[in-house]
């Protein structure tokens, strides 16, 4: 029951840190970058929240998006995917965290239950996690081998949010998987055996 005990509490640990980095992801402002061979000393960043150049000499300077109204579909999907995948990611955490075997909250059968949906949530919020970040390497990827665009265009690349969003939605779903399995393996601990039920059904008689 330790080894088990200690299971749960690694699952739940990298739930914590998968959130931290989905909300990483959320808030910088670098899902693309794009620097120009004209402006060597200057390069752009765009996030779901703000755009922002950075300057090797003068810093950095970003700029919030003015309207809602204004920005284009994808962005406001990217943000949609990414704001449910950080509150299912923080429901999945506190179920998680009541329903481990150390803490006294409720009956087994109750933590059992808590255990798996907590699982669940966790890997409903990795894959929301994983869509926008995708969807945006995608975007980035198929416009950056546009042949109908000049050469002479400067491309989106990566910026760092998104792999930091990969990061998170892959331990989110690690974690999810721990827990559930972790659900199954207790519920086979807490039905009785053949051989059991049937010698205390002989007794009975």
């Amino acid at each position: 029951m330790m080894d088990c005990s200690a299971l749960q509490v690694l699952a739940l640990l990298l739930d914590l840190l998968a959130w931290f980095c989905a909300l990483s992801t959320a808030l910088l402002p670098c899902w693309l970058t794009m620097s120009t061979p004209l402006l060597p000393m200057e390069s752009y960043q765009l996030g779901l929240w703000q755009s922002c150049v950075v300057q090797d000499v003068g810093g950095t300077e970003c700029r919030a998006y003015d309207s809602l109204l204004g920005l284009s579909e994808n962005l406001k999907l990217a943000r949609l995917l990414i704001c449910s995948s950080l509150v299912l990611g923080m429901l999945g955490i506190l179920l998680c965290g009541t329903g481990l075997e150390l803490v006294n909250s409720c009956e087994d059968r109750m933590k059992r239950t808590l255990s798996g949906v907590g699982g669940v949530l966790a890997l409903l919020s990795g894959l929301l996690c994983l869509l926008p970040v995708s969807f945006v390497a995608h975007f980035a990827v198929k416009h950056f081998f546009d042949d109908t665009v000049p050469e002479v265009v400067p491309r989106w690349e990566f910026g760092d949010a998104l792999y930091c969003g990969w990061a998170a939605g892959f331990l989110q779903i690690v974690s999810g998987l721990l827990f559930v399995s972790h659900c199954w393996w207790w519920q086979t601990q807490l039905q009785p055996q053949p051989e059991v039920a049937l010698q205390s059904r002989r007794q009975r008689l």
